[in-house]
């Protein structure tokens, strides 16, 4: 890595407005994060027009504030990388016109970064890379598994075939009636909840490390509904742990097969549902007699922050990759 090395990231790919200042794409400056979670709250979800106003009011406050709480000039950064894609189109052109914008201005190399690859290198953040090695995102509109043998070369492996696991999380949430966002809830419900319901696992073909829970999430539906119909009391947390454990297992073995499949020297686990307490205890046990290290990284680097960007946007500045000034906002920007 190119020694002192600095890199301002933006990121406004959904309802997090953030800019970071990572030095060698390992070292936290500064990580300055603004949530619109209260904003959404009250529509139970997103809203892609009110997240983009927001990430306009938001954007020049949270850059100033990350240079200020690093305590370096704009002659001490060497570019500016954001995230490209994939996220919502609108909310991406925030950020996107921002970095080009100070790009420009500064004269700063301008680097593109997928959202995704963001999320792997968060890990770097905490732990350095041993390849080959595999990397479980899981977030709320992500769920993949990707094997990586070098920095910056990502082959995808699993994939989800419907709703990622993230997305599940807010809707069985939403189906027991708790608070946006529902991840969160849902894991801190199962604790007090035992996995009584025999919920359906979907191990798909033997060999498959793709994923799938509608079938789940439909199972969950059906099983609340019968409650109700039948007059029944429906004990919510029983409900929350059976289905988070449905979803844990698959997580899990899936991400265990693979690793043992690729001789793997180690495994990341990254995205939102990474927070989760259930899959981070669930990933660690399984690994333990492995030898195969597991890197997490702690719950402010698993949700979207612009620290993640920085880092995997320091790698294509080694690799001197550039974005030219018609960079473009992609919001089903795939992972090459």
């Amino acid at each position: 890595m190119i020694k002192e090395q600095i890199i301002l990231g933006i990121e406004t790919s959904c309802d997090e407005t953030a800019a970071a200042v990572v030095k060698n794409g390992t070292e936290i400056l500064s990580n300055v994060v603004t949530s619109q979670i209260d904003i959404h709250k009250q529509f139970g979800g997103v809203v892609p027009e009110i997240a983009s106003r927001h990430h306009v009011e938001q954007i020049t406050i949270v850059i100033e504030e990350a240079i200020l709480q690093a305590e370096v000039t704009w002659d001490d950064i060497d570019a500016i990388a954001v995230t490209e894609g994939p996220g919502l189109v609108g909310a991406l052109l925030i950020g996107i016109n921002a970095a080009k914008a100070l790009a420009f201005v500064k004269n700063k190399p301008l680097i593109a970064v997928n959202h995704i690859a963001g999320h792997i290198y968060a890990n770097q953040l905490e732990q350095a890379f041993e390849f080959p090695l595999l990397a479980l995102i899981v977030s709320g509109g992500h769920t993949e598994l990707v094997l990586m043998k070098e920095h910056g070369k990502y082959e995808l492996i699993g994939e989800t075939l419907d709703d990622a696991a993230g997305e599940a999380f807010d809707k069985i949430a939403r189906v027991l009636d708790l608070p946006y966002p529902g991840g969160p809830h849902i894991d801190q419900l199962s604790n007090k909840g035992v996995d009584s319901i025999n919920f359906p696992r979907a191990w798909l073909h033997e060999g498959s490390y793709d994923f799938s829970f509608s079938g789940l999430k439909s199972s969950v539906i059906n099983y609340v509904h019968n409650v109700k119909q039948r007059g029944e009391e429906l004990h919510a947390p029983d409900v929350a742990a059976s289905f988070q454990a449905s979803v844990v297992e698959v997580l899990t073995e899936k991400t265990y097969n693979a690793a043992i499949e690729y001789n793997v020297e180690q495994v990341i686990v990254s995205g939102g549902v990474a927070a989760n307490k259930g899959l981070r205890a669930s990933i660690k046990k399984r690994f333990q007699d492995t030898g195969v290290p597991i890197c997490i990284p702690p719950l402010e680097l698993c949700t979207d922050n612009a620290a993640m960007i920085a880092a995997a946007g320091a790698i294509l500045y080694e690799q001197e990759q550039f974005a030219h000034w018609n960079l473009n906002g992609k919001p089903s920007l795939l992972l090459t």
